[in-house]
């Protein structure tokens, strides 16, 4: 039988009862062992606050995946099977496994499932709790023999889902005497050209880079159903991913030396990583740094297309918004207390009359803690937590949002793939549909804390640099 030196669980969450959603893995256990079959059920506990299911298709989740190594081996990525899973007592939820390549069938070695999606499966909000949930690992698929000696590491990220159905992408600014209208999104079909002239970030086009389709029908345009991170990549979700790599890949995943400006605190001793400010958005990412981090979590980058339906959702545009739906922002620098901390709050300045955001104006010193507007003691609502309509935390401002963009062929053949969970021996992305560590076909959206041009905030405003390095103002979201 399987032998089980270690039992790791990681967080990517937030611990406090009062300041995050504290989510919370425990009692992690591997029990009933089909030899015959090559499976094995892994059992855990699973909580988190704030949790939610609305009526009209939209809640909440957490994404569940595992590694392993077999005595002192490399870190490798749980095969997951399709079925079988146990949904446990408490919460009542569903259980949806997502496979590497969600277009073709599944198969338990060359397309399996990469982890699972858990979520309410009946409308309500607040605690969600659950206890004896059981995935069923296909430990054969990953060629483990029976009697071999493992340590285990199962993860858990928060994400929001965002339902099927047409959207409008592109602002309505007028410009140089120009009218523009709402460009919408109706079909699955990435190749057909969408009517409507909307803006964007000056450039105009029935898409974003103008008349130009993608290659493939598959291309993520927004339509289809797709899940998106709650938070930005936090420093130490950072952490927990480079601690799970060689020394090789450790090393070309990050800056030599170590940046200590912009409240970046993630530090190495010996090969292990930590971080003084595990709460906050994690800068200093490159586009090939977050390409990495999606292909080893299962997931993938967003297309640029899908971040704007994740911050305006159904409605139509309206004139210079943010991702909370209007052009009201804060203009007046903040104060915190408890820096750094899990309960980093604003003490001073917080507006409970327009959106808050992380920008020049506001704080310029680094990331700010991941969902702290929603956390406020005067948060009234979606405005004044910088939400989107989906419920996804700061959209606009904190750190850069790198997307795949239309703007260049290298995004165009995007084919919206998942990472596989495995890296390259260099510690890059594997995927060769994605666009390459170049970040040509990358586009950056949402602005950050350093830049105090409110206009770059804006949900239709797109920057056409390219930024192919680490910058202090640079995260990511898969």
């Amino acid at each position: 039988m399987l032998r089980i030196c270690t039992l790791l669980v990681v967080l990517f969450s937030f611990h406090s009862l009062l300041f995050g959603n504290n989510i919370s893995l425990s009692n992690v256990e591997l029990k009933n062992q089909n030899q015959t079959e090559g499976t094995i059920m892994v059992s855990f506990d699973l909580s988190w606050d704030n949790s939610w299911r609305l009526a009209q298709g939209n809640w909440d989740a957490a994404w569940i995946f595992m590694k392993y190594r077999v005595g002192d081996g490399a870190w490798q990525h749980a095969k997951l099977d399709l079925e079988g899973h146990l949904t446990g007592k408490g919460t009542a939820l569903e259980i949806s496994p997502g496979r590497y390549n969600e277009n073709a069938p599944f198969d338990a070695i060359n397309n399996p499932a990469l982890g699972a999606f858990i979520y309410r499966s009946e409308t309500g909000s607040g605690t969600f709790a659950a206890t004896d949930i059981e995935l069923r690992w296909n430990y054969a698929a990953n060629g483990i023999q029976s009697a071999a000696t493992i340590d285990v590491k199962l993860f858990a990220l928060e994400m929001v889902y965002v339902p099927t159905g047409s959207f409008n992408v592109g602002g309505t600014d007028a410009e140089s005497g120009n009218t523009f209208t709402p460009t919408t999104i109706f079909t699955t079909d990435a190749t057909v050209i969408p009517s409507g002239i909307g803006k964007y970030g000056g450039m105009e086009g029935g898409y974003p880079s103008g008349e130009t389709a993608p290659d493939s029908s598959l291309w993520p345009n927004g339509y289809s159903a797709f899940y998106c991170m709650k938070y930005e990549i936090s420093q130490q979700q950072y952490v927990d991913f480079l601690n799970t790599l060689s020394t090789t890949q450790q090393a070309n995943l990050v800056e030599n030396p170590l940046p200590a400006s912009g409240r970046y605190g993630i530090q190495e001793s010996a090969g292990v990583y930590s971080t003084s400010n595990p709460y906050l958005a994690c800068n200093y990412l490159s586009w090939a740094d977050g390409l990495a981090y999606a292909d080893w979590a299962g997931l993938r980058p967003m297309t640029e297309l899908e971040y704007e339906k994740a911050c305006r959702g159904t409605l139509q545009p309206v004139t210079g918004e943010y991702a909370w739906g209007n052009a009201s922002l804060n203009t007046s620098s903040y104060s915190l207390t408890n820096s750094g901390q899990y309960n980093e709050e604003i003490s001073a300045n917080y507006s409970t009359t327009t959106g808050n955001a992380s920008y020049g104006n506001t704080f310029e010193d680094g990331p700010l803690r991941a969902g702290i507007f929603a956390s406020n003691a005067s948060n009234t609502g979606r405005m004044t937590s910088g939400a989107t309509y989906w419920g996804i935390m700061e959209m606009s401002g904190n750190v850069y949002e790198n997307c795949v963009s239309l703007n260049a062929a290298a995004g165009r053949a995007f084919l919206g793939n998942n990472g596989d969970g495995t890296l390259a021996s260099n510690g890059s992305a594997n995927e060769n549909s994605w666009p390459g560590s170049d970040a040509i076909g990358s586009m950056a959206r949402g602005s950050s804390f350093i830049n105090g041009n409110s206009q770059n905030l804006r949900v239709s405003e797109r920057f056409s640099y390219l930024e192919t390095g680490r910058n202090v103002a640079y995260g990511f979201r898969v």
